[in-house]
């Protein structure tokens, strides 16, 4: 796919457009895509988000996000706004997030969306970077 046909970060129901491409095309956004189902464990890890993010080729897929992932992001600040807009029925939240794999001090625009069928997508966009000037 070419990035013209690509769904943008600020498209309003990003999760449904990314549901509707085929997973490789997920690493070639300008943007990381991260999918959780109704337990927390990650079943989809793009390659996006693993260049974004500098967390290079380790193991993602089955482990639990919160805790084997990501346990800095295991906070009432970023898990606790995700299972409370899950309890609301309606997941569809954005905030600003500071800190990354490779950059502590990073600046990252984090969206997420209800997946069909249980669970949520993760999109994390990192400010500053040549894919979103």
């Amino acid at each position: 796919m070419t990035p013209a046909t690509l769904p943008s970060f600020d498209q309003p129901d990003l999760a449904r457009a990314i549901e509707g491409l085929p997973v490789q095309a997920l690493d070639d956004l300008p943007f990381g895509a991260i999918r959780l189902d109704a337990e927390g464990v990650v079943r989809v890890y793009s390659g996006a988000e693993r260049r974004l993010s500098g967390s290079g080729e380790r193991p993602r897929l089955g482990l639990e996000f919160f805790r084997e992932v990501a346990p800095c992001m295991d906070t009432p600040r970023y898990r606790g706004r995700i299972e409370k807009a899950l309890a609301g029925g309606t997941l569809d939240l954005e905030f600003g997030w500071t800190g990354d794999f490779a950059d502590a001090e990073r600046s990252l625009r984090v969206r997420v969306q209800s997946a069909v069928g249980g669970g949520c997508w993760i999109f994390m966009r990192r400010e500053g970077t040549v894919a979103n000037s």
